[in-house]
């Protein structure tokens, strides 16, 4: 009896472990890497999603936008992600075909540690000036003009860039060059360039990390980041001459003037709204159009899916800006042309 016992127990364990390995073996695995502006939001729906449909399993990586569009385009990922939409040359490597949509929108903020200082607005010149390495202290004449009333210290200025190569600099840079001429001449425009002043990190991680444990210190990240690590955050002066704190509000007033076109390829480098926060872009997902594994195809469309309705619900909490129900079913027309 105690021979069949042990028999029929050890049975039960190997059809159990026989179980879970073919319920592994179900189970689908797609990939995809790209920008860490969006990383935190990507990695929530990627863990919600799963919980949800338990036979897909959806790993992201935050390697940045440029690194991103290298693997796609190399096919070593299902899909890619990258804040600089994909240009038309990047586009004719990928003999597949690209789809790309925009998965969810935020501000790239001029972050700042400088303890006592609670509040501090930035005109087009201070900033510009200070990411040309032409105004080097705090308590410099453009900076102090406007913040009265505020006592800025007489202290070197550390600016923190990105290392990598990244949409949210490709974002950035085009801003600056949109209202510089002379950022425009001396440092241009993309996804990498040389700074001529500075410390640079890898990723928005790196970037805020750096402001975080330097006094003194000024950078760009996502809204996110920065909200989520408790750094302070400058208001930029926009084209119509406001201040502008980055909000929600302040975000979303500025998408609101935004009308995609058809490829869905769009940056509003320097909004006109008086309402509207300077710095503020979509984010995409590169998908390719025909995939060759129906599995990987259909998993691939139910989790942007899901990240385009169900999803969109964790953006304010996580630091971005909801989609419009515009650019929504802009979205989905696009998915529909996924093969």
């Amino acid at each position: 009896m105690q021979k069949s016992l042990t028999t029929l127990t050890r049975s039960v364990a190997l059809a159990a472990a026989l179980g879970s390995a073919v319920s592994a073996m179900a189970e689908t695995q797609i990939t995809g890497a790209g920008a860490s502006f969006p990383a935190p939001l990507y990695q929530r729906w990627a863990q919600e999603f799963h919980t949800a449909n338990p036979d897909i399993q959806v790993n992201y990586q935050s390697i940045g936008s440029g690194a991103g569009i290298k693997q796609f385009i190399a096919k070593t990922v299902n899909f890619g992600a990258s804040d600089a939409a994909m240009k038309d040359e990047e586009i004719a490597e990928v003999p597949a075909g690209v789809v790309m949509v925009p998965a969810t929108a935020g501000s790239i903020v001029i972050a700042y540690n400088l303890p006592g200082v609670e509040t501090l607005k930035l005109s087009r010149e201070a900033y510009v000036g200070i990411l040309i390495g032409k105004i080097t202290k705090w308590n410099d004449p453009a900076i102090a003009k406007s913040n009265s009333g505020v006592t800025l210290p007489d202290q070197d200025i550390t600016v923190c860039t990105r290392s990598d190569g990244s949409g949210t600099t490709f974002v950035f840079t085009k801003h600056l060059a949109a209202i510089s001429p002379e950022f425009k001449d001396e440092v241009g425009e993309g996804k990498a360039v040389d700074w001529p002043t500075g410390v640079a990190g890898k990723g928005n991680e790196g970037v805020t990390a750096l402001i975080k444990q330097t006094p003194g210190a000024v950078g760009y990240v996502e809204y996110g980041y920065a909200k989520n690590n408790a750094l302070a955050m400058a208001s930029l002066e926009n084209k119509s001459g406001e201040y502008v704190a980055p909000t929600d509000e302040s975000a979303a007033a500025t998408l609101a003037s935004v009308e995609l076109p058809a490829n869905l390829r769009i940056w509003p480098s320097d909004p006109t709204g008086k309402m509207d926060y300077p710095i503020v872009t979509f984010t995409w997902l590169l998908l390719y159009k025909k995939y060759e594994d129906a599995s990987i195809k259909d998993a691939v469309l139910k989790f942007v899916e899901y990240g385009l309705t169900e999803g969109q619900k964790f953006s304010t909490e996580l630091g971005y800006v909801p989609l419009p129900a515009p650019v929504i079913e802009k979205c989905k027309a696009a998915l529909a042309t996924v093969e």
